[in-house]
């Protein structure tokens, strides 16, 4: 058991609660990675989706566990309602934010692109799509179409009828279809695309770099107020290609960021930023630049996920 897990758990030696045996201890660190993307996918926050797992801690641990048939449904539930709570806050933090908003990225281990659903679903593209969900529609979404929640099970997480859950699913499951990228892209794919992206940034060659993004690509830069970023979406292939010249002399180095390839950019031994990408018929199509240093201190660690 890790630091963190027994700062969360009280899991330190000196009660009944932390040993080992305890049933209510052994479900919640079992569990712990389920519990913990299920709330990073419905928040997009790591900070936040830990701070939603130290309350689910808290109110599973009150649980007489003689009554819990199935602890993951039980703690899914507690889960799912801490981060609805949660995220209603978020969401008007989000209004007054300076410029654009980004998730938190996530240093991930190579496996997690094998399970090509969970990678997608954890991808800095797909979170942003779940962004313009309402948050039960984002519940509802990433609990029946990531974790395969039935809508029994799903209708008590969020405090509705398995009916009205079905048609909420329905509406979430189109909207999302309509915003997500059309295909799912291999993990291969995108290291050649991301390869071919990053080489020609080194390069400096600027026509070469036009090749490799679509020409309606969009760039994103968060940077929330504290460090320099474009306060707008940056649109169109020659504006975007202007920008990412600047990065000719920049220290790219690749990594797993949320199940899929990106690049992290290092000043020194510090890390300046991490750019995610969007690739779609072989092009990028969208990229994405998380600069704020708030949303930067997991990277030099890998953070698991699991459903």
């Amino acid at each position: 058991m890790d630091e963190r897990t027994q700062q969360e758990t009280g899991a330190t030696g000196h009660s009944p609660r932390a040993e080992g045996t305890d049933s209510a201890t052994e479900a919640f660190v079992a569990h712990r990675n389920l519990l913990f993307t299920v709330a990073y996918e419905m928040l997009g926050s790591a900070s936040d989706a830990e701070d939603v797992l130290q309350e689910t801690w808290l109110r599973w641990a009150d649980i007489d566990q003689d009554t819990v048939r199935d602890p993951r449904a039980f703690l899914v539930r507690i889960t799912t309602r801490q981060a609805l709570t949660r995220l209603r806050t978020l969401r008007r933090r989000k209004e007054s934010y300076v410029g654009p908003w980004l998730p938190e990225p996530l240093l991930t281990a190579p496996d997690v692109a094998e399970d090509i659903e969970l990678a997608d679903s954890v991808s800095m593209a797909m979170l942003l799509v779940l962004e313009t969900l309402a948050p039960t529609e984002r519940a509802v979404f990433v609990l029946r179409e990531v974790f395969d929640l039935g809508y029994e099970e799903i209708a008590q997480a969020v405090d509705k009828t398995p009916a009205t859950v079905r048609q909420i699913a329905h509406r979430a499951r189109a909207h999302v279809a309509a915003r997500r990228p059309r295909e799912v892209v291999s993990p291969a794919q995108s290291r050649s695309a991301l390869t071919a992206f990053q080489q020609t940034v080194e390069s400096g060659d600027l026509q070469r770099l036009l090749d490799t993004i679509a020409p309606d690509v969009v760039l994103l830069t968060d940077g929330g107020g504290i460090v320099r970023a474009a306060l707008e979406p940056v649109v169109g292939a020659e504006k975007v290609a202007g920008v990412l010249s600047r990065l000719a002399s920049a220290s790219l180095h690749p990594a797993q960021i949320n199940g899929y390839p990106a690049l992290i950019l290092r000043t020194g031994d510090a890390i300046e930023s991490v750019l995610a990408v969007r690739i779609e018929d072989g092009l990028i199509t969208g990229l994405y630049a998380v600069r704020n240093p708030e949303k930067l201190s997991r990277i030099d660690r890998e953070t698991a996920v699991g459903r």
